[in-house]
């Protein structure tokens, strides 16, 4: 067995990452096995989810202490999932051999790629509207509550990511946990992140199987990947509230962007031309409705005007002034309404 000493050190900065942000290993560490290290589509798949099958029991273990699992939505996500992602190794292998089968699972990751670029938009802006409105209402974290569970769009849902995570590696923890904040809005963020790792335990397992089987695994590989990836993702889940997350998540959205771009075999001056739209445009108009979204008070009692920042960026957009004034705001106004409205919150206890 040959431990790569460089994938370790860029599974020690996914692993960070991982930690820092919660999102989903996969959706950066198979990327970056594909475009960087130049590993086979199928391998990098196959060895990614054996690693993620070791790690996400850790995660999900937490949360089972910690009583924010919702089980009766586990249950039928599980139902969904795990027949489904031992499926798509199948799917994979029906679609052709060798050059092939390789180039459609590139094709896949980069689709996939680019819907969790736009689930990380998606989940960032309903974690927002989420957290202000619990601190309007003043909720106080509590045993959990009766629900009435969607079985069938949950099970759908579990059969979807499922194909996802077994064809790709990427979804169960991005595309997954912002479909449940869509199906089921009432969740607590503890509840639908400890509900995302506990379906993703017995998900992942499946697909890391099928992959061990009928796949390309690489025990070397793998091994390289969980060295770096352990000890990154506890570093990273230390500091996580220390961290500027508003900047953080746009440029993992950015970087999600371009590697999708890129494994779908996008021209490089295409791709330049678009990557360069979206951060001169995409990030002000970002922050434009994420600056609308804070109420004017925590504006009012930061000492900021809500009304220019808004301008700034939403007018600036087209010309570029945006980008700059986005920078400034995800870098430095967002963390100040962020530190009102929690201090806010912590006064009204």
């Amino acid at each position: 067995m040959h431990l790569d000493l460089y994938v370790a050190l860029a599974a020690l900065i996914v692993g960070f990452t991982v930690g820092l942000t919660g999102m989903g290993g996969g959706a950066l560490m198979t990327p970056i096995l594909v475009l960087l290290f130049k590993v086979e589509p199928l391998a990098a798949v196959s060895s990614d989810l054996v690693a993620a099958m070791v790690m996400k029991p850790i995660g999900g273990a937490v949360h089972l202490r910690r009583g924010t699992v919702r089980w009766e939505l586990v249950r039928w996500l599980a139902i969904g999932s795990v027949p489904s992602a031992f499926a798509g190794v199948f799917i994979l292998r029906s679609l052709g051999e060798g050059e092939q089968v390789q180039d459609t699972i590139k094709t896949l990751l980069g689709a996939t790629l680019m819907l969790a670029a736009g689930a990380m938009v998606v989940k960032s802006w309903l974690q927002g509207r989420r957290t202000r409105r619990l601190r309007e209402a003043r909720a106080e974290p509590g045993p959990l509550a009766p629900m009435r569970v969607r079985a069938l769009p949950t099970l759908l849902l579990g059969a979807v990511g499922g194909l996802l995570v077994g064809m790709t590696s990427v979804g169960s923890g991005s595309v997954i946990i912002v479909c449940l904040m869509l199906l089921y809005p009432a969740l607590r963020s503890a509840e639908l992140v400890g509900t995302d790792l506990a379906q993703a335990v017995p998900l992942v397992a499946s697909a890391a199987i099928a992959h061990i089987l009928f796949g390309e695994f690489e025990l070397g590989l793998t091994s390289s990947v969980l060295v770096g990836a352990i000890p990154g993702v506890y570093v990273g889940a230390r500091v996580s509230s220390k961290a500027p997350d508003g900047l953080i998540r746009p440029a993992l959205v950015y970087v999600l962007l371009a590697s999708g771009l890129k494994l779908v075999n996008v021209p490089t001056a295409t791709l330049g031309f678009v990557l360069l739209a979206v951060a001169i445009v995409g990030l002000p108009l970002w922050g434009a409705v994420d600056a609308f979204s804070h109420p004017q008070r925590d504006w009012t009692r930061a000492g900021l005007d809500r009304d220019r920042w808004i301008r700034m960026q939403a007018a600036g957009a087209p010309f570029g002034v945006g980008f700059a004034a986005a920078i400034a705001y995800f870098a430095k106004t967002r963390p100040q309404l962020e530190a009102v409205a929690t201090a806010t919150a912590e006064r009204a206890a």
